[in-house]
């Protein structure tokens, strides 16, 4: 019987394997299917890109992966841990540990510091907060915000708060990294340097990165491109 405990496996087994997933929503006129059977498995270090138009479903998915809202059907399983399954205290902690979030938003909190900020994940975790600080600052050097750790997030430009959202949501090592149009509210060469390094980090981290994203820069970077037409993935 396959173990659907949130406990990490090992590392040849921490795929991700989507199959047939589907969302569906009760109109006023009637269901309305957003997800019409998502197929995609994802091997440590990899990293996939989805592009498609507003209202195609790509942030939806990402919302059903992450455990943010349910699917109406479908199998969703990382490693051995099937994340539907789990009791809702054992999803949180799937979520703190093994799911990193980046968003458009950056989603700082304006009264801590940019090193607080990044450690605030690791307060749902029994990780000892010594190391914690010190992978933070590790984290936070490799973006180049090594002088900025103890600014304020309002000191900060708009590229520099989004590197530290990057860090944030590494900071708990997690298998899967879910970023929604990361680069959105960024000009175009800020955009190039945050796509680069998030690139790069998930990829020395050995997470999965699944990215949704409206920008063709950015998906240019990417070697497997996916674009959600009609509910499913169709590649490109």
């Amino acid at each position: 019987m396959p173990d659907t405990s949130p406990a990490t496996s090992s590392g040849l087994l921490e795929r991700l394997e989507v199959s047939q997933l589907t969302k569906t929503y009760q109109g006023e006129s009637g269901p309305l299917s957003i997800l019409a059977g998502i197929d995609l498995s994802m091997a440590p270090g990899e990293a996939v890109v989805i592009t498609g138009p507003s209202g195609a479903g790509k942030s939806t998915l990402l919302y059903i992966l992450g455990l943010l809202e349910p699917a109406t059907s479908g199998h969703v399983r990382l490693g051995t841990t099937d994340p539907f399954s789990l009791s809702p205290p054992a999803q949180a902690k799937y979520r703190s540990e093994r799911v990193g979030f980046i968003f458009q938003d950056h989603h700082l909190l304006p009264q801590c510091t940019v090193l607080e900020n990044v450690l605030i994940p690791t307060l749902a975790t029994a990780r000892d907060a010594a190391s914690a600080t010190k992978r933070a600052e590790e984290l936070l050097e490799r973006v180049g915000l090594r002088e900025r750790m103890h600014h304020a997030p309002a000191r900060l430009s708009g590229g520099e708060r989004q590197r530290a959202a990057v860090c944030r949501a590494l900071i708990n090592n997690p298998k899967l990294l879910l970023a929604d149009e990361p680069t959105g509210n960024l000009d175009r060469r800020t955009a190039a340097v945050v796509g680069t390094l998030l690139l790069s980090l998930a990829a020395e981290q050995k997470a999965m990165l699944l990215c949704v994203t409206h920008s063709s820069e950015l998906a240019e970077k990417f070697s497997r491109k996916y674009e959600l037409v009609d509910g499913l993935l169709k590649g490109y």
